[in-house]
């Protein structure tokens, strides 16, 4: 082991489950746990309260370790924005373990940057396209379902027993909108559109 300290990052969405086999992979590169920031978020953009965090440790005398290029981040131009910034401007080293092109720690003459830019660039593409293809996926699985009379949303609760008859006195005039919501245990508001549903109906 060198003499820089060891960063790592990490990054799942609320629906995965593999925050395990990244920090035993940070681990086992040498990043102690305690050194190791983890955001619980989508990898959409960069505004994920870790990440700035560990941004602010980085420096010349560090490195920073990601098991893969979409734990980093799946947007194309943010990604690309990102490791200019932790590499030129923090002066860090970056190493993505599932890529051993991307470790900038090796060959830093102009032909080692020049084939990282471009295993980056075409790395950083393809997360993106894969986000885009996931929310394509979805909108389409979605509307099948919907074609198929699917029905989204929380149920909507049943009406009160006593609904009917406070819509009538509503209707007459004889209790105001405010009376006919608190005789049915519901918001104005609420009220006020299961009326209307109801008189549709």
């Amino acid at each position: 082991m060198d003499d820089k300290k060891y960063l790592g990052y990490m990054r799942v969405s609320s629906r995965e489950q593999n925050e395990e086999r990244q920090r035993i992979a940070l681990l086992e590169r040498g990043v102690s746990n305690d050194n190791i920031y983890m955001d619980k978020q989508s990898g959409k953009n960069f505004d994920r309260p870790q990440y700035k965090k560990m941004l602010q440790k980085l420096n010349g005398n560090t490195v920073l370790f990601v098991k893969s290029i979409d734990r980093l981040g799946r947007n194309y131009a943010d990604l690309n924005e990102q490791w200019r910034i932790i590499t030129k401007e923090k002066g860090s080293d970056i190493v993505v373990i599932d890529m051993p092109l991307l470790d900038t720690r090796c060959e830093k003459n102009l032909l080692g940057t020049f084939i990282s830019d471009i295993v980056l660039a075409l790395l950083s593409y393809v997360a993106e396209n894969e986000r885009i293809n996931i929310h394509q996926r979805q909108a389409e699985g979605i509307a099948a379902a919907k074609a198929r009379g699917v029905k989204f949303g929380r149920p909507s609760k049943p009406l009160p027993d006593n609904f009917y008859e406070v819509y009538k006195a509503w209707k007459n005039k004889k209790i105001t909108q405010k009376e006919a919501a608190k005789a049915c245990n519901m918001a104005e508001t609420t009220f006020y559109d299961k009326a209307r549903k109801f008189e549709k109906e």
